[in-house]
């Protein structure tokens, strides 16, 4: 799993499911991630992997791991993936928590034999840097289309574009990142620069 300047990333347990609804609910009211029932979290929680961080002792010596981000990725069929629920306490932007998160949950998709990565975010240029490319529609068949109409779930109604879901997606971007794409670079370094 990978860290960076003492920040560790590890599967979520259902331990650590108050703290992702502490990370991600300040998002969720400023409409930039989609607000969850606490019971959302519990029933997804194998899907998310948390960023951990030493916190310094309190004043009473306390000490210890602090969740300081989070992210999920959700399989919506044989070949596709959603990254979603990507947050970052404020106070640990700019340090690559984010990027240490969505290396993990790329290794995740593709130890899933996953060829393909949605998000729908306002952080066009940080997705970029990871290989993701704007899209236009909805890069499914007619049949998945249809089969994928069948779900509950808000993300793959944002992923299918339909109009029930569009006041969440407002000003989001649609982006795809193919796997496979022999151009796509396994690593980005500080400000996007590839490592491979």
């Amino acid at each position: 799993m990978p860290t960076t300047s003492a920040v560790r990333v590890r599967p979520a347990l259902p331990a650590d499911v108050r703290a992702v609804r502490a990370l991600v609910e300040p998002y969720a009211q400023a409409r930039i991630l989609l607000a969850k029932e606490m019971v959302g979290y519990y029933e997804a929680v194998q899907e998310f992997v948390v960023a951990e961080a030493e916190d310094p002792a309190t004043d009473d010596g306390a000490g210890g791991p602090r969740v300081v981000g989070c992210g999920a990725l959700h399989v919506m069929w044989d070949d596709l993936a959603e990254i979603r629920t990507l947050a970052v306490d404020p106070a640990w932007r700019g340090r690559r928590v984010g990027h240490a998160l969505v290396v993990e949950l790329l290794a995740r998709a593709r130890a899933l034999g996953l060829r393909r990565v949605f998000c729908l975010t306002f952080e066009v240029e940080f997705f970029r840097a990871h290989g993701f490319r704007a899209i236009e529609g909805t890069p499914v068949s007619h049949d998945v289309y249809a089969e994928l109409l069948r779900s509950h779930d808000d993300g793959v109604a944002e992923f299918l574009d339909l109009a029930r879901v569009k006041p969440n997606t407002l000003g989001n971007t649609r982006m795809l990142l193919d796997l496979d794409d022999p151009d796509r670079p396994d690593e980005v370094g500080p400000g996007g620069a590839p490592l491979s």
